[in-house]
């Protein structure tokens, strides 16, 4: 009988290790990997796409041709693909970010001959319709109204369009943008970034030679690319202010406040060393940022920091939301924090315990195929292998006192950060 009163053995975590896909090229520049998981009757397909870099004025067509996908082809209305996927009980999902958009598919293996020609009918014959246009920009329209109400997104709003100016990277939609949009924009985008050439199909689940069959078929051999593939090509990022950017708001209890910056991404030898010591700086519930400002002083129900990658930079962004009484000392608290990294050497014990946090965290991650599909598009992504995570664990139990303080002086600089308030100061 299990003995509640003693603690589980302590096991040190060793090796992680990672399942390598199947990969294959198919003739149209189609980019295959196939995560076998046989006893699994869940399937999972996703077609990742690179986002084309449009001029800034055209950026936001990315997000909306990502939503716009399933709302029509030249067979199928919006109505008819949402009616069939859910009667064979399958789950269809247009994903976006900043480098990649994707549509994914979760589906039963008895039911993939009919939700696949429903997927290759997408991506070949899509037609964005104008009354679903129309219906998007309307409702997104009313969402941004209701968004720009809210302190935290106008703080967030204005960290993007600080730090990533004269990027895609800093353009946000405004009502305007969206009046500006243009069927026959996003058609032509359609055209050029939904392209086999373009794409990554990453497959988990039991893929057996009937759907590798189908897939090839479908995908490998009937898609066909209908425009010269767009070169990828660099961000040049301009320098952002330093200065405490003030945006009041009389009628504010609280005040929203971002503080951030550019940084390395992961493709640089740092950016695990880094993680680390974001993690301890603001990244878990356990991390000095919350330790000061929820737990002793009380200013914030939350506050964090965190270590975003994009494929042409890294970026710190550090959010929270305080009493406006309290706004100020909580721009103090946070910069005396950023003192006390730099200056002050870290206990071991306090090391150990983020290494054991980030660790364990990195095993979690790991629960199923699906898991493993995501550590490998984030490596892959980057022009990394997946031995990248055998690097990070090592730079995780080599971690010391010494190496935390270097990074905290090489990469957090509170005079550096860009620094945002909306409320009152």
């Amino acid at each position: 009988m299990l003995n509640r009163t003693v603690a589980p053995h302590f096991k040190e975590i060793k090796d992680v290790n990672l399942v390598e896909p199947e990969k294959m090229v198919y003739a149209n520049g189609l980019k295959t990997f196939i995560f076998q998981a046989p006893d699994l009757d869940l399937i999972k397909l996703e077609f990742t796409f690179d986002n084309i870099l449009l001029k800034e004025e055209l950026a936001t067509l990315n997000p909306v041709l990502s939503s716009m996908l399933r709302e029509g082809t030249e067979s199928l209305t919006s109505k008819q693909i949402a009616d069939t996927v859910d009667f064979y009980g399958a789950y269809l999902m247009p994903e976006y970010s900043f480098d990649q958009s994707s549509l994914t598919v979760y589906t039963m293996h008895k039911y993939v001959d009919k939700i696949l020609p429903i997927l290759a009918d997408i991506l070949q014959h899509s037609i964005i319709p104008q009354a679903e246009l129309d219906t998007h920009i309307r409702n997104n329209k009313q969402s941004l109204q209701i968004s720009l109400q809210k302190n935290d997104v106008l703080a967030r709003r204005n960290f993007y369009k600080e730090v990533f100016k004269g990027t895609r990277y800093g353009v946000l939609p405004t009502e305007e943008t969206y009046d500006a949009i243009e069927r026959a924009h996003i058609v032509e985008l359609y055209r050029k970034q939904i392209q086999p050439a373009n794409c990554n199909l990453f497959i988990a689940g039991n893929i057996d030679a009937n759907l590798k069959s189908l897939i090839a078929t479908l995908f490998g051999q009937e898609w066909e690319n209908t425009h010269e593939l767009v070169k990828k090509t660099s961000l040049e990022f301009q320098p952002y202010s330093s200065e405490l950017l003030i945006k009041e708001k009389p009628e504010a209890l609280q005040s929203a406040v971002r503080l951030g910056g550019l940084t390395i991404n992961r493709r640089h030898i740092d950016f695990p060393a880094l993680q680390f010591v974001n993690t301890l700086f603001g990244g878990f519930f356990g991390s000095r940022l919350m330790r000061n400002i929820r737990e002793e002083k009380g200013y914030t129900y939350s506050i964090g920091s965190y270590i975003g990658n994009l494929r042409h930079t890294g970026f710190i962004t550090i959010a929270s939301e305080v009493g406006v009484d309290v706004t100020q000392n909580t721009l103090s608290e946070i910069q005396k924090e950023f003192e006390i990294l730099r200056n002050e050497k870290t206990s071991e014990e306090e090391i150990a315990l983020v290494r054991n946090y980030m660790q364990g965290m990195l095993l979690g991650s790991l629960e199923s195929i699906f898991s493993h599909v995501d550590k490998f598009k984030a490596v892959y992504f980057s022009g990394l292998g997946t031995e990248y995570y055998q690097y990070y664990s090592y730079i995780l139990k080599d971690m010391n006192a010494d190496k935390v303080q270097d990074i905290a002086q090489r990469y957090f600089d509170y005079d550096k950060l860009f620094k945002v308030v909306v409320g009152k100061i």
